[in-house]
């Protein structure tokens, strides 16, 4: 009876975990075949409509990337926010429809930086919006992240696009005497730039502006250097609501918002970098407007706070009704 009755165990053992290992493969299957994390997020501004396009995401050692963090201080703001040293950090392009025009502001990485990244072409596809139906593109500055996009294969993506660039940002990024006079922090990324925008210069379709002007209705730029010496703000305006795109002002919100005084190692002038974030912070506390920053966790739009003499993260509430 007892040779019996564990034979049977033994039989139900192996049914058991036969049935476990077709399940467990089954539920493999299914977790492989499921899409890729949703790629845009809609908000609607005024009269106008923004889109955030993700172009995916990087990893980043914000142990060897940050800079004038007090000892200590770096491990503690990550902790308290359940991450380690290394930190999933997103790209984000942000597709503005305003006056019968579409804006496109960054461009996202293209093929520059690695296959988790290059996604705003096939998420502006699902969008419903093909590369050639955008009129206009306003990169904040031409760091391969913003601008990579722009081409694929040394061809334009976007060809009936005309791209803003600032004038001191193409004066800096476009004249190879200052790829040797630059700091370590710049030099790599000046082929990016140039290869990223050299058919739509060979084409004519390369507008320069001064920063702080009007590039269109209810759309202005403002002068946000520091991170690279021409990087702009774009500010859009409708009907008394307020967005401003903020480049790359913030990259580690856990650790920037704690500490403005922390710089990261792809900012050109880490001291500029660090005044234009302050003051980008007060403004943005102080009127209380939308902000739309591109290395944010997607879709990196909120509002910021000041709580407790630190600065307070309040990310854009989900919503699928218009």
């Amino acid at each position: 009876m007892m040779l019996q009755s564990s034979f049977s165990f033994r039989k139900i053992f192996m049914i058991c975990a036969m049935i476990n290992s077709v399940l467990s493969t089954s539920a493999q299957k299914i977790i492989s075949s499921l899409p890729e994390q949703p790629g845009i997020y809609r908000m609607q501004l005024g009269d106008f409509d923004v889109i955030a396009l993700s172009d995916g995401t990087i990893p980043l050692n914000l142990h060897t990337l940050l800079h004038d963090a007090k000892p200590g201080e770096l491990d503690d703001l990550l902790h308290h926010s359940f991450l380690d040293s290394i930190v999933e950090t997103s790209i984000t392009a942000f597709l503005v429809r305003a006056n019968n025009k579409l804006i496109l502001i960054d461009a996202g990485s293209g093929s520059f930086m690695g296959s988790t990244l290059g996604k705003v072409k096939q998420n502006l596809l699902v969008a419903g919006i093909r590369p050639e139906d955008i009129d206009i593109v306003l990169p904040t500055h031409l760091h391969a992240d913003h601008v990579g996009g722009l081409v694929d294969n040394g061809k334009m993506v976007f060809p009936n696009a005309t791209v803003y660039i600032s004038k001191p940002e193409a004066d800096f990024w476009l004249n190879d005497t200052n790829r040797q006079t630059s700091n370590k922090r710049a030099q790599p990324f000046f082929d990016g730039a140039q290869a990223s925008v050299a058919p739509y210069q060979k084409s004519g379709k390369i507008k320069i502006f001064e920063p702080g002007t009007q590039l269109f209705p209810g759309i202005t730029s403002a002068p946000s250097f520091g991170h690279t010496p021409g990087e702009c703000f774009y500010i859009l305006e409708s009907k008394g609501q307020k967005l401003v795109f903020w480049g790359d002002v913030v990259h580690a919100g856990t650790v920037q918002f704690a500490d403005p005084s922390i710089t990261i190692d792809f900012d050109v002038d880490l001291t500029g970098a660090k005044i234009t974030r302050k003051k980008a912070f007060e403004d943005a506390v102080k009127k209380g407007y939308w902000i739309a920053a591109p290395h944010l966790s997607f879709p990196g739009i909120g509002h910021l706070k000041f709580v407790n003499n630190s600065y307070e993260w309040l990310p854009i509430s989900y919503k699928s009704i218009f």
